[in-house]
């Protein structure tokens, strides 16, 4: 054997020889908690992606502001997360116990609004083999679900874009999410008064697009358009100035898309797993295919921004049933998410709902879509009335709530930058700093 190969051996082996001892329940443990682990790490990349996307697909003289504020929402998401938005949102895991059985006993706080504590750390009596029954520890199942956080916000900042201000954006952000998302996540996943109706979401097409799409709704309506878009009763087209940028950032979060929905089949169970994983990637392929089909139609030329946003517009739509529909439902899923972006756009435009990257239309439309579609397609799962019960109450509450927000900081602070600074971009605004500093710009005469 050569000494590399022995090494190799040595490396892989060892552990496995040294852990001889180790229980079922440990040997579980370890392998579910890893797969989660792994998980959260591909949710992390998507705010990447969402960084990329949103930088391409809007001007370059707001490139910097963009990605400060996907830096900022993933750090805010993180803390708010960690200091209120955990204990707010999953009341029922006490003294180391499954919330499922917790929430049974009636020992779980109040299903309308429960709070243990302010921030983190496993109760007296807990034991990583018992937690959410042993599939991963407490810290696995804080860091995974904070992630999720983030990205409601996130959402937000890309309908947002190109107008609003640094500082009431990340005001806005650190109180809905540290205080709005997780009370209203606490309703279905903390075992609260949607998830006793039997309302279904598998990993958040409502929980966290569709909230975060009717925020984004909000904003976009207290903002106001940006300048030049809408002239004379006429739409005015504002291209993005780095399609190759977006492009690179829906690839990364399809990518990451396997770990949002994979991870939350929360255990590494081998067949659930690769069936989330067939149902994500077919609902995506289709929604890119219907969006192509539909805007070439619409606008006699294949959109590179539509194909790009169909795939968005799958993933968020199969995300609610995921774990529970056909492979064949999910296709059908991807191809109406993907007629359905690229109408939401049109019909957006025509609203006067100036949104830059169609985060109106991926997020709110298809996520509402994706969880009336569980019912449809998987109707022994959960009946029609229950789902739509669950889209108008987090409709209404998120909605309101995010505007609420957004117009108490217009009255007081302020939510939107001057026209001579919207003009100028809000890099040098802002920031006092240029994403492409240095380049110039040669005209012949």
């Amino acid at each position: 054997m050569k000494p590399i190969y022995f090494l190799v051996a040595l490396v892989v082996f060892l552990p496995h020889l040294q852990a001889a001892d180790l229980t079922l329940e440990d040997v579980n443990l370890r392998a579910n908690n890893t797969w989660m682990m792994v998980a959260t790490f591909m949710v992390f990349i998507m705010h990447l992606g969402f960084a990329t996307l949103e930088a391409g697909l809007t001007r370059s003289k707001n490139t910097v502001n963009i990605l400060f504020k996907n830096c900022g929402v993933l750090s805010l998401g993180l803390m708010t997360y960690a200091i209120c938005g955990f204990s707010l949102m999953y009341p029922g895991f006490i003294d180391g116990q499954d919330a499922e059985a917790v929430a049974a006993a009636g020992t779980a706080g109040n299903e309308w609004f429960g709070f243990v504590k302010w921030g983190i750390g496993p109760e007296e009596g807990y034991n990583p083999l018992t937690y959410a029954d042993g599939n991963y520890t407490y810290w696995t199942d804080f860091l995974f679900q904070a992630m999720f956080a983030a990205t409601c916000a996130t959402i937000v900042s890309g309908a947002v874009a190109e107008r609003i201000k640094l500082s009431s954006f990340l005001i806005f952000s650190a109180i809905f999410v540290g205080f709005f998302y997780p009370w209203m996540g606490s309703w279905k996943w903390g075992y609260g008064w949607l998830h006793d109706k039997g309302f279904y979401d598998f990993a958040g097409s409502t929980l966290v697009h569709s909230v975060g799409g009717w925020a984004a709704l909000a904003g976009v309506m207290l903002l106001g358009p940006r300048v030049g878009k809408y002239v004379n009763g006429r739409v005015k087209p504002i291209m993005g100035h780095n399609l190759p940028l977006a492009t690179i950032g829906v690839f990364l979060l399809w990518f990451g898309w396997y770990g949002f929905n994979g991870g939350s089949v929360l255990s590494a169970d081998a067949e659930m797993v690769s069936k989330v994983f067939v149902t994500t990637s077919l609902s995506a392929a289709a929604g890119v295919l219907a969006a192509i089909a539909t805007s070439w139609i619409h606008s006699r030329k294949p959109d590179l921004t539509m194909a790009l946003n169909g795939s968005l517009a799958g993933l968020v739509g199969v995300t609610a049933g995921a774990d529970v529909v056909g492979v064949m439902d999910a296709v059908w899923i991807g191809l109406i998410s993907g007629v359905l972006v690229v109408a939401g756009v049109s019909l957006f435009d025509r609203l006067r709902l100036d949104d830059p990257v169609g985060a109106l239309s991926v997020h709110l439309l298809c996520g509402v879509w994706g969880t009336i579609a569980v019912a449809i397609f998987s109707p022994e799962t959960v009946a029609l009335h229950i789902q739509l019960l669950g889209v108008v109450a987090y409709g209404v509450v998120s909605f309101l709530s995010a505007f609420a927000i957004f117009a108490l900081l217009k009255l007081t602070m302020g939510i939107r930058v001057s026209e001579d600074e919207e003009l100028g971009g809000l890099d040098i605004g802002e920031h006092g700093m240029e994403a492409y500093n240095g380049f110039q710009i040669f005209t012949t005469q």
